[in-house]
């Protein structure tokens, strides 16, 4: 696995291949397989997401009873004209919801790094290929980009929000998912990488304050923002707009501050949010269940 992402640019340039190829040939050489079959185990999980995507069930409620039915109802606003955003970016908040709040359901989901931000790649992927019509082996193809981003993240900080706060779960899945979409928009190996520094700089300091423990509130809303920052993150970087950190030292910089966030915001569910006169009142109901 790269242990940056200076790594595979350099790579990249010294062997003239573009990014997604530089992790998959890694990645073979990890799991011992073929480029071929490779290829075809990341597709499926491309194919899963959309997947997930199509099963959604508008009626369905968690067991807590605190996620659920959100999607259906920013589908409908949607579909009124009722959001400011405007369709293309209402699709992406549909998504994401929906794809969150399947995970509170126990649907299958694919974990994107993680399973409590499984909703922001599908929900930007899904969406510009809907809009732009890429083929299923190019976004594959930006699924490798946001998974070398994330082996990167993975090797230099944490993914998940218990070591070092929610920046490491939306934060990482909005970096993966920016860098995906430069890729996807056209851009070179310098705004990819400019993307998900944009990406990850915006989230830097975000806590994991989960509402009862449970991967819910604010969790699942939460996928609307990494999803959204991802697509102007991405946008900022192939307008020619560069990060003045560069992205391995934005990934440092989130270790180190996930490190010094207390443990009570921490995916502990007991400060932040979880720790609010309202965030206890549902905890304390919940565990009258």
């Amino acid at each position: 696995m790269y242990k940056s992402i200076k790594e595979i640019m350099d790579t990249c340039e010294n062997e003239g291949i573009p990014f997604w190829e530089c992790v998959r040939r890694e990645d073979c050489a990890e799991q011992a397989i073929s480029p071929e079959e490779n290829f075809n185990k990341m597709k499926k999980m491309y194919l899963a997401m959309r997947a997930a995507d199509q099963s959604y069930d508008p009626g369905l409620l968690s067991q807590s009873g605190m996620s659920g039915t959100d999607g259906a109802r920013i589908a409908a606003a949607r579909q009124e004209g009722r959001l400011l955003c405007g369709d293309f970016i209402g699709r992406v908040m549909e998504r994401a919801v929906k794809m969150g709040e399947s995970n509170a359901c126990m649907k299958r989901i694919v974990a994107a790094p993680t399973a409590g931000s499984c909703g922001v790649l599908p929900a930007v992927l899904l969406s510009l290929q809907e809009r732009k019509g890429y083929d299923d082996d190019q976004m594959t193809e930006a699924l490798y980009v946001a998974a070398g981003i994330g082996g990167v993240i993975a090797s230099r900080a944490f993914l998940a929000g218990a070591s070092g706060g929610c920046q490491a779960e939306i934060g990482s899945a909005s970096s993966m998912a920016a860098g995906a979409v430069a890729y996807l928009n056209g851009g070179d190996i310098s705004a990819i990488a400019n993307a998900a520094a944009l990406a990850m700089k915006n989230l830097l300091g975000l806590a994991c304050d989960p509402v009862a423990g449970l991967v819910e509130v604010p969790c699942v809303k939460r996928n609307v923002i990494g999803a959204v920052n991802a697509l102007t993150s991405a946008d900022l970087a192939c307008a020619g707009v560069e990060s003045r950190i560069p992205v391995d030292e934005v990934f440092d910089a989130m270790r180190s501050i996930g490190r010094s966030l207390p443990e009570n915001i921490r995916e502990t569910g007991l400060g932040g949010l979880a720790g609010a006169p309202t965030g206890v009142s549902l905890r304390e109901r919940l565990q009258q269940l």
